[in-house]
């Protein structure tokens, strides 16, 4: 869409302060959030390769490279980060002995539920203590359509 559509029609232009002004709370949220919790001494890279072990099951280096849009060999640095801190834990493949499964151990199913609990109670205090019950309603509503932009 070229800029000058923005100028000329008011609805996109509306749009358009409201993508960017989404774009720029979200931002912000997620740093509020990542400040709620101290998991250590661990990368945001780190952390993102729990999450997506926790969210996407085992995987292999090169699967989690790719999903996580890095090359193999930085993932595999990652990687044994994770394992030398007892937060991974690598299996053959029963299918191809070549390479690696990568689950989580029990240790960082731990710090990931008390991260995560760390970050809800924030969001609890927060949304107690900062809204009103009628904003409360209206984050209620914002949240629904939020899934709908993020299921588009």
């Amino acid at each position: 869409m070229h800029s000058n559509h923005k100028q000329d029609d008011p609805q996109v232009a509306r749009a358009s302060a409201l993508a960017t002004d989404l774009r720029i709370v979200i931002g912000q949220l997620r740093r509020r959030l990542r400040e709620e919790v101290h998991p250590g001494d661990l990368t945001w890279a780190q952390m993102s390769v729990l999450g997506r072990l926790e969210r996407d099951g085992p995987a292999t280096v090169t699967t989690l490279a790719r999903a996580e849009g890095v090359r193999s060999q930085s993932m595999g640095a990652t990687v044994a980060v994770l394992e030398a801190a007892r937060l991974v834990s690598g299996a053959p493949d029963p299918v191809d002995g070549r390479q690696t499964i990568l689950s989580l151990t029990a240790d960082a199913r731990e710090m990931i539920l008390a991260t995560r609990a760390a970050r809800e109670d924030w969001l609890l205090r927060a949304i107690r203590t900062k809204l009103a019950a009628t904003e409360q309603e209206e984050l209620a509503a914002g949240i629904a359509l939020l899934k709908r932009l993020a299921d588009s």
